[in-house]
């Protein structure tokens, strides 16, 4: 078992900036949602809003939720600015831009709202809530009910864009776009048409005197020299969020300058194009640049390896690799310190090289070749099968015969497969890889394949059977089943392109299948898949196998009879139900 250290060690060059940005962009996001939430309270009543007002700020005022909510704001900005400067080269979509002209746009927004609702709390004790801010925005300053309306539109497009880019490749998003479009469009509806009712009603109450002498005092808006410091403040903030992005700009012309000026680098690629780029660019932007095609699943942000090149010549003098490029190479088994992540290496001398994948570029008819299918994360559960034996039964009958039992087998367990949800992969002489979990979730996934793989075996012994007259013995098999993340997607060149799944899980599943021979088993299930399809810890003899490949043993479980598999499964859910 790994100590704690460790896997902290390798949490920490797990993640990038991304995902910090990511993370803290999921609170804001949550936040957003609960205020929403209670301006949509609105459609019933002003009181309805105060209401809802009090339990919003009891969590997001919890002093734990309170430190962790502000570190997530500043944290998020930060390293939003941090990347627009950071940044090199922008091949963007439409949608990318957008989003960054969005967030970089909500300080500005929402700088007056914070400094004078928890500023002037602070400050001077102002308890500004809903009746007091509707005041405002309908009767005194109804310009400013268009710059909060501008804010609710401008948070609520950025957050729904970042969710989606998060959200896009997950497994479930296909089954739950619907739901999530009907979400996005009725929050902030119901919000707005909420904040509108409420001011509605609250304009009508504010013609009696009696409502402003309970509702607009000093203790609750505050004088109006306070109010001026807390403008003041606000407008100081405003001028130094924009003195800030001027600095960013400026630093970004500096460098750009710097770098023209610290001399240009030749980088040559393997097929004798030769580009000259300043100092300090990625050899992936460099490619950029200049129209390069050059392989990149996840668009150069370190989540994958497609983007490896292989540096010819010397390579004692590059930098050397961050944190992150680290453990993306650690994680693909690359130990050769001439393979380098072309969107990490930014290197300061010529450099020849040539890239290990060959980006997707035009077919040979001219058109693009479709990319819809390349670079998707998801969870999968792979099962790997292969017939025992074929090589002395292919000794003693003619080529088409055997052909003919080999396509009878991989047919029976094709069909064993299918009817439990999964997808026949890939064939490879006399076996077979399976893949479950394309349209369903992890458990499901899970218990699919056990069931499939009792379902071979149920198969497999109606085909004994059938060619009993002409077998000598009965044919047989081994299995190896296990679920992790892997990448998705079509691989190969022009006419020649099949869709698969590449990671380690597939590649354990196969080394699984391997061990039956030696296990003397029909199939070996890896923990995980054991544990995620809710079956009883003792439901299956356990045993610790070495990997090739991984440092630590590995946990599974052996099955000698694989028909069994799929009465536990049976049993296990209905024990769940």
């Amino acid at each position: 078992m790994a100590t704690v250290p460790a896997q902290m060690s390798e949490l920490v060059r797990a993640t990038s900036a991304r995902q910090v940005r990511l993370v803290c962009g999921i609170i804001l996001f949550a936040y957003v949602v609960s205020h929403f939430l209670n301006h949509a309270l609105g459609n019933i009543s002003v009181d309805a809003m105060e209401a809802g007002i009090y339990y919003h700020v009891l969590f997001w005022q919890f002093l734990p939720v309170t430190i962790v909510f502000y570190a997530a704001a500043l944290i998020h900005a930060g390293l939003g600015v941090f990347a627009l400067y950071q940044r090199r080269e922008f091949r963007w979509k439409t949608v990318e831009p957008l989003q960054l002209v969005l967030g970089l746009s909500i300080p500005v927004l929402v700088m007056a709202h914070v400094i004078g609702i928890r500023l002037g709390l602070t400050l001077y004790g102002h308890e500004k809530l809903y009746p007091q801010e509707l005041y405002l925005f309908f009767v005194l300053a109804p310009a400013r009910l268009w710059q909060m309306t501008i804010l609710l539109v401008v948070a609520w497009v950025h957050g729904c864009v970042g969710i989606y880019f998060w959200l896009r490749m997950k497994t479930f998003f296909t089954r739950a776009a619907p739901y999530l479009l009907a979400a996005a469009v009725l929050i902030p509806t119901l919000a707005m048409l909420g904040i509108y009712q409420g001011g509605r009603s609250v304009a009508v109450d504010s013609d009696d005197a009696d409502w402003r002498r309970t509702n607009y005092t000093r203790q609750q808006v505050g004088t109006v020299a306070e109010n001026k410091v807390l403008d003041r403040i606000s407008g100081c903030l405003v001028m130094g969020y924009f003195g800030l992005l001027g600095v960013v700009m400026l630093a970004r012309g500096v460098r750009a300058l710097r770098e023209r000026r610290g001399g240009m680098i030749a980088l040559s690629y393997g097929n004798g194009k030769t580009v000259r780029v300043p100092k300090g660019l990625s050899v992936l932007e460099a490619s950029l640049r200049h129209n390069v095609p050059h392989a990149s699943v996840c668009g150069g942000r370190a989540r994958c390896s497609t983007c490896r090149i292989r540096v010819i010549g010397d390579h004692g003098a590059l930098p050397e690799p961050s944190q992150r490029e680290a453990f993306v190479l650690a994680r693909v088994g690359t130990a050769d310190p001439s393979i380098r992540l072309a969107c990490q290496l930014r290197p300061d001398a010529d450099l020849s090289f040539f890239q290990l994948f060959t980006a997707q570029t035009h077919a040979a008819d001219g058109q693009a070749s479709t990319s819809a299918r390349i670079g998707q994360e998801r969870y999968l559960v792979s099962l790997f099968v292969d017939m025992r034996g074929s090589t002395q039964l292919a000794e003693k009958r003619l080529p088409f015969d055997t052909v003919f039992i080999v396509n009878r087998f991989l047919g029976a367990v094709s069909q064993a497969v299918i009817e439990n949800g999964g997808q026949p992969n890939q064939f490879v002489g006399d076996g077979m890889l399976a893949l479950f979990g394309l349209s369903a979730d992890p458990q499901e996934a899970c218990r699919q394949a056990l069931k499939a793989a009792g379902g071979i075996a149920t198969h497999i012994d109606e085909l004994n059977e059938l060619l009993s007259h002409d077998l000598r013995q009965p044919i047989r098999f081994g299995i190896g089943i296990h679920g992790g993340e892997v990448i998705i997607g079509d691989i190969g060149y022009r006419d020649h392109i099949v869709f698969t799944a590449l990671g380690d899980a597939v590649n354990v599943a196969a080394r699984l299948q391997d061990m039956t021979k030696a296990l003397a088993c029909e199939a070996v299930v890896s923990e995980e898949v054991r544990r995620t399809a809710g079956l009883a810890d003792d439901s299956l003899p356990q045993q610790e196998v070495a990997i090739r490949g991984r440092d630590e043993p590995m946990a599974v479980r052996v099955v000698a009879d694989a028909r069994e598999l799929s009465a536990l499964v049976a049993s296990g859910e209905r024990v769940a139900a």
